[in-house]
């Protein structure tokens, strides 16, 4: 069923961006954003903190190009680096839009990510969430392996006890719902995992698109997910997980130990087991 309003859907796309990013990926992923088929009503930039010339040079080229083509495009400045969730929470509340597309500052969405979407949550009015696939890579054009994901609620519902349900730059969501779970809090490298274990806990439906919707771009993925405070930072969603009611006293203990044995390996291990993990 098409829900009336959603007929002529327009949204907003969310990015936020920090000192260390590098200009050029930057800009690749703006100009990813620029040439979608279905473009977006506004952008909202977030300056999570000041950033360096190279990276201001190129965001306003960007909205000059963006404001060109009738797409607002509005910055907001953080006076210092707050972190992804204080970021993507104080963007949130400005998106005029009532559905919103995330996107990181380095990656690359494909050129109809946004067109799929929209028609997704046209035809599926009880999804406040969707998602879909990445292509990983190190050097552009150069795919290293594809992350697939589970699809229907009830799969991604399972999932997501143990492991993120949505490949985060690749997600489309009703801004009211994702308000009302109580939107994106702090909690370091697991902002959004935190956001969909809430969203789940209280009954919001979430689905993911079965195409690759982003090239992410990989970095030293492997090294951010793991240590020691990251591992104490995913034990404390574990036990908000369980507070929520979303997982039982058996998957409390079943998560700690999962994430135990992925985040507590050495870098060399660890990175192999995210391959064995994230293989197709």
């Amino acid at each position: 069923m098409i829900m009336k309003e959603e007929v002529n859907l327009e949204y907003s796309v969310l990015i936020s961006v920090y000192i260390k990013e590098k200009p050029e990926f930057l800009e690749r992923a703006l100009e990813s954003i620029y040439n979608q088929t279905l473009k977006p009503r506004e952008v909202i930039l977030v300056k999570d903190g000041l950033l360096t010339e190279e990276l201001e040079t190129i965001i306003s080229k960007e909205i000059r190009k963006f404001n060109e083509s009738n797409i607002d495009f509005t910055c907001i400045q953080l006076e210092k680096n707050m972190g992804l969730g204080t970021a993507l929470q104080t963007g949130l509340e400005k998106c005029d839009c009532d559905y919103i597309a995330r996107m990181d500052s380095d990656d690359i969405a494909v050129s109809d990510r946004l067109e799929k979407q929209v028609n997704y949550i046209k035809n599926n009015s009880q999804v406040s969430v969707v998602g879909g696939y990445i292509n990983e890579f190190v050097k552009e054009g150069k795919v290293i392996r594809t992350k697939t994901m589970p699809l229907n609620y009830e799969e991604l519902y399972k999932y997501g006890k143990y492991r993120n349900p949505l490949n985060h730059m690749t997600v489309f969501f009703r801004k009211k719902d994702v308000l009302d779970a109580g939107g994106y809090k702090p909690m370091k490298g697991l902002e959004d995992y935190y956001l969909w274990s809430r969203m789940l806990a209280k009954g919001y439906k979430i689905g993911n698109i079965d195409q690759v919707l982003v090239n992410a771009r990989l970095g030293n993925f492997a090294n951010r997910r793991g240590g020691w405070e990251y591992f104490v930072t995913y034990c404390k969603l574990r036990k908000i997980q369980n507070k929520l009611g979303y997982t039982n006293i058996f998957e409390l203990i079943s998560g700690v130990i999962f994430t135990a044995m992925i985040t507590l390996p050495p870098n060399n291990i660890r990175g192999c087991i995210y391959k064995i993990l994230r293989k197709k």
